[in-house]
């Protein structure tokens, strides 16, 4: 018997809801290259505030993951939400993998919308493009919040023991849950205290929705994370910085949060929020929100009007 209701696509509806009720609206904008990108932008631009992106991770789509979290920060921010290639609406069919292409993806999705400066927020997978994008375009990027994101880690952390998994392949199995069994390990990974008693169908309809599209290129952009990665390589990004972490990440380690402290030196804080898993956005929202304001807002630079208008960086060689 086909399924005649989905919950995980009624919450989807609510999402839809929400972000259109905080005064975004949806677009999709063809690069040209095979590549499309799915993207929540204002309905109406106010050039009096500064212009922040939101980057996601792994998991659901774009929506799912910053919440209630674009609400509260649309009366302070124009707000951005792309979702990252392979995820939403967002494809391609050219073959890159890589977080530089990633972040070539979203600025050209800018620039589209004659944003020149921005505000970057990455959350797990999309801190690696967000730190890339502060990297490879810091006169576009003036400030880079990296939450719960390994940008420090090496190729050999893997195999010397730093994770919990043995290697990429049972990583991408639980980050990419295709039963109800995963999903429930997922949790206990991602959350400090992970949800109790959900029932199996509920999971299985999470899986069918959020879970079975583009899996093999999703799998291809986590081999692709660690793949020759060394902190010798990792370019020492200028803008002020805001690295978030929650004291008992199992899926990026504090340890990883410390080193990238190390890295960026005074040029960056770091907030660890207690009692918080890698999920700890969803586990500990407030404390992360009052953080995000203190930095993007009381700490932040001037907002120049002048940088609304359209950018000088050019994304044609990432």
């Amino acid at each position: 018997m086909a399924k005649c209701f989905s919950l995980t696509a009624a919450r989807d509806w609510c999402y839809r809801c929400s972000f259109s009720n905080a005064g975004l609206q949806p677009t999709v904008k063809d690069l040209g290259d095979g590549t499309v990108m799915h993207c929540w932008v204002p309905k109406t631009r106010k050039e009096t505030k500064p212009h922040l992106v939101l980057l996601h991770g792994f998991g659901a789509n774009a929506m799912w993951q910053w919440g209630d979290m674009v609400r509260l920060l649309a009366p302070h921010f124009n707000v951005y939400v792309p979702d990252l290639v392979f995820f939403g609406g967002s494809y391609t069919t050219r073959p890159e993998r890589s977080e530089l292409f990633q972040a070539g993806c979203v600025m050209r999705v800018m620039e589209a919308n004659k944003v020149g400066k921005m505000r970057v927020v990455g959350l797990s997978y999309g801190g690696f493009v967000a730190y890339c994008m502060a990297a490879r375009w810091p006169e576009a990027v003036e400030q880079v919040v990296v939450c719960g994101a390994g940008v420090g880690l090496e190729e050999k952390d893997l195999a010397e023991g730093m994770f919990p998994v043995a290697d990429l392949e049972e990583a991408a199995a639980i980050l990419l849950p295709q039963t109800p069994e995963k999903m429930r390990e997922l949790l206990r990974y991602a959350f400090f205290k992970s949800p109790k008693a959900v029932p199996s169908c509920l999971l299985r309809d999470f899986v069918d929705v959020m879970h079975k599209e583009h899996l093999e290129e999703k799998r291809e952009l986590i081999r692709a994370i660690p793949k020759d990665r060394k902190l010798s390589d990792l370019p020492k990004i200028t803008q002020p910085t805001l690295i978030i972490w929650g004291d008992h990440d199992q899926i990026f380690p504090l340890e990883l949060a410390y080193r990238l402290k190390r890295h960026l030196g005074a040029n960056s804080e770091l907030v660890v929020v207690k009692n918080a898993g890698h999920a700890f956005i969803a586990e500990k929202p407030k404390e992360v929100l009052r953080h995000l304001k203190s930095f993007l807002i009381d700490s932040a630079p001037s907002f120049n009007k002048l940088s609304s208008g359209s950018s000088q960086t050019t994304t044609a060689d990432y």
